[in-house]
């Protein structure tokens, strides 16, 4: 009885250590030049999320402005890009002539003086608008961006032509899969070197008909983003990588990171080596992905060690603290 115990005993010691270094960062590499930053809507102004609802009107509660760009123009990503980030993030809406228009809200009402869907209006009517008109950070005594915005809302064409070089997370803001088709249409016109450098992210329903279109882009959706995490945890002790964390974007909460197997550089070198880049994010409440590392506390928090990507809304926070 004594010696089985002993035999169980020992089997066990063996287990718990093989799984501690095939999970240690003791020996993980880590990528030279350290993390790499997503800006998320580039550079813009930012807003409290305390008490945010979603059909709160987020202009009209940004903080005190310490710069002018306004989010989702071509002026706030070359200015995060400038400032530091390997990535930028913007959205898309089709318009009724056949364009992508760069521009985060459903309506237009909140940011600029018009009113309606923004997927409901054509390129001209959507660039004839002030994108800056409706930010206040004083309960609407001050406008502080109006008559700025009038003619910066860009096209996806725009962006790709302004900035051929560059990478980008395309955000797809509705569950329709004609959208996904036709973006899939714009894409299919790229070469295979352009579209790799493009990430896009949404609902399932359009990503999934544009992979029917075009399944050599890579896509993230909450998802593939799910379906990725949880078969990792069940595998990544053997330091297996599931199929579906292969060629897309992994988006990792920073209060849930310490669950991963090999976080963080053992997990961030798994995931590049089949070709999926991974981002921390702020912590996940249960709604929202898009909370970012935006202050030097939040980053206080990532371990010191960590070499891969960093979702951020406070580029120009962030990027300096990094150059420290």
């Amino acid at each position: 009885m004594r010696s089985t115990r002993r035999k169980l005993a020992v089997i066990g010691l063996l287990v718990a250590a093989g799984l501690f270094l095939a999970n240690t960062n003791w020996l993980a590499t880590r990528s030279e030049g350290g993390p790499t930053l997503l800006a998320h809507r580039g550079l813009h102004q930012t807003f409290p999320s305390d008490g945010l609802e979603n059909d709160i009107c987020t202009a009209s509660r940004i903080r005190a402005p310490t710069h002018r760009y306004l989010e989702n123009t071509l002026a706030s990503m070359r200015a995060a890009f400038d400032a530091g980030a390997t990535i930028v993030e913007f959205d898309v809406h089709p318009t009724t002539d056949g364009h992508f228009a760069v521009f985060h809200d459903w309506t237009v009402d909140c940011r600029t003086n018009g009113t309606g869907v923004t997927r409901e209006k054509s390129l001209a009517e959507l660039q004839s608008l002030d994108v800056g008109y409706g930010y206040t950070a004083d309960g609407g005594q001050t406008f502080p961006f109006r008559g700025d915005g009038v003619g910066l809302m860009p096209t996806l064409d725009d962006v790709l032509q302004t900035f051929p070089d560059k990478r980008f997370l395309i955000n797809v803001k509705s569950r329709d899969p004609d959208e996904g088709r036709k973006l899939a249409h714009r894409l299919g016109k790229l070469t295979e070197q352009e579209r790799a450098r493009l990430t896009v992210y949404g609902h399932d329903i359009p990503l999934s008909a544009l992979r029917e279109e075009r399944p050599d882009v890579r896509l993230v959706s909450r998802g593939t983003l799910m379906r990725c995490l949880l078969r990792y945890l069940g595998a990544g002790w053997s330091g297996y990588v599931p199929a579906a964390c292969r060629n897309t974007m992994v988006l990792v909460p920073e209060n849930y990171a310490w669950l991963l197997w090999g976080w963080p550089n053992r997990f961030v070198n798994r995931m590049q080596s089949v070709g999926t880049d991974v981002y921390v994010v702020g912590p996940y409440d249960g709604r929202d992905f898009s909370t970012g590392i935006d202050t030097p506390e939040d980053l206080a928090r990532l371990p010191a060690s960590y070499s891969g990507g960093i979702w951020t809304n406070r580029i120009d926070v962030i990027a300096p603290l990094l150059r420290r």
